[in-house]
């Protein structure tokens, strides 16, 4: 009996994975927007996706991919070189994850391709984007068992340089939203202390923005101390000392007087959260650095012998710090890519968003308690987010987390892996252009004086 009463109420949510639109005949889905529900969806394909790829580094499932047509051509009895000594196992889980991110990112940019210009949900196409998830993960489905038939080849060498420049935009993408997240949590705060005439909002944000400063020099001080050493290492030494002082040039910008007449809401807070950024990136960026001196994290030959772990006599070394920060990092930017909607024009435009929702009207507020326990749509006078983009985002989300769960090694000759200065050159750059494009949001209302930066 309890099983037939679970598969009835399975067969209640099944109009939600096949309809046409987004759950509006289900009481299993949630009273929202569809615009939300359709992009939170999306995402949890990705997620799927991303749990499929920390399944295979798992050191248990990658002694069980042999049988795939394209791993170990060259016998199973010798071993890789991943900058030292590994077994094959190891470099099969790295190419079982570029497999499955490409599938995840060729599933999204098909839909990219597919929702290019709707305008609203009166397109046909809207539906498809809203609705049928049934079929989506039939297709994403299909998309990766074909993945995983693709000859190696050049087929690695290719997709890591895809994710180069992919992974590069999106940790711009990552700082533009950390960026909207501190002006909005700044204006926010400074409008309750206004209302409430209490110090305490004034308090927090001083005690946030001293922490995130504090931070930030305690990740400086432990760079110097890990990456660096006596008379060597002088690039990561240059890094640092090069992202150190160009993040007190901005925080010094942000509280210049012009800058504080031109945008009231500027301040330490921003400032201290794109420092703490940067901080971040330089330590991924010095993660990559191909010199076992200046780099604790990166697997070497150890003298003649092997690293032994496990039956296998491999040891994977993907889930070292920066790539578990990297994930956490990606997860919350990736949400918060699904959820947002800013009051900050500009963000909007670069996001291809709408600003927040305004107050409904007495019509839409009936229509909403009409639909209590389905989702509710919101766009059809206009889409709230542009589907083309936000699937593009996807897809670059796709491989950013294909090269932090690889750590960024390149495939190099048989069973070679290698980490290369590629690697690092491209996270520096990314804060670099960060912090520049940080610095432009600061000065634009002063070069610009026509235009509306508000």
């Amino acid at each position: 009996m309890g099983a037939c009463l679970g598969a009835c109420s399975l067969l209640s949510c099944a109009s939600c994975l096949c309809g046409s639109a987004p759950c509006i005949l289900c009481s299993c889905c949630p009273c929202s927007h569809n615009s939300t529900l359709s992009r939170l969806f999306f995402t949890v394909f990705l997620f799927l996706g991303v749990l499929v790829c920390v399944i295979m580094l798992s050191p248990g499932v990658e002694s069980q991919l042999y049988k795939l047509p394209w791993v170990c051509n060259e016998g199973t009895g010798s071993h890789v070189v991943l900058q030292g000594h590994i077994d094959c196992g190891s470099l099969l889980g790295h190419r079982a994850v570029y497999r499955m991110c490409f599938a995840m990112a060729a599933f999204f940019f098909l839909f990219s391709l597919l929702m290019i210009c709707v305008r609203s949900s009166r397109d046909p196409r809207a539906a498809i984007q809203n609705g049928f998830w049934f079929f989506k993960f039939l297709i994403f489905v299909g998309i990766t068992v074909g993945a995983f038939y693709i000859p190696d080849g050049s087929f690695s060498n290719i997709w890591f340089y895809f994710g180069v420049v992919g992974s590069f935009i999106f940790l711009l993408i990552q700082l533009l939203l950390l960026i909207d997240f501190a002006h909005s949590w700044n204006q926010r705060w400074l409008c309750k202390a206004e209302e409430c005439d209490s110090r305490a909002w004034y308090a927090g944000l001083f005690f946030f923005t001293l922490l995130f400063y504090a931070l930030s020099i305690a990740a400086v001080a432990l760079l110097f101390v890990y990456y660096t050493q006596p008379g060597a290492c002088y690039e990561g030494k240059a890094f640092i000392g090069l992202n150190l002082t160009l993040c007190v040039c901005v925080s010094i910008v942000a509280v210049l007087p012009k800058i504080q007449d031109a945008q009231p809401n500027s301040g330490l807070l921003q400032a201290s959260v794109i420092t703490l950024y940067t901080m971040f990136v330089t330590w991924l960026a010095l993660s990559n650095v191909p010199d076992q001196k200046c780099n604790p994290h990166l697997l070497t030959h150890f003298g003649n012998g092997t690293v032994q772990a496990g039956p296998e006599g491999y040891e994977t070394h993907w889930w070292d710090a920066p790539s578990i920060v990297g994930l956490v990092v990606f997860i919350l930017c990736t949400v918060f890519i699904s959820l947002r909607s800013s009051d900050h024009r500009q963000v909007n435009n670069l996001m291809q968003t709408e600003e927040c929702p305004p107050v409904l009207d007495a019509t839409q507020q009936q229509q909403v308690v009409l639909s209590e326990g389905r989702a509710f749509d919101n766009e059809q006078d206009g889409v709230t987010y542009s589907y083309s983009f936000f699937h593009l985002c996807l897809v670059l989300a796709s491989v950013h987390i294909m090269m932090t769960l690889t750590n960024w090694y390149r495939p190099g000759e048989t069973r070679k892996m290698i980490s290369t200065w590629t690697a690092v050159w491209v996270k520096i750059c990314a804060s670099w252009t960060g912090l520049l494009l940080y610095l432009w949001t600061l000065v634009a209302p002063l070069l610009l004086p026509n235009r509306d930066f508000s």
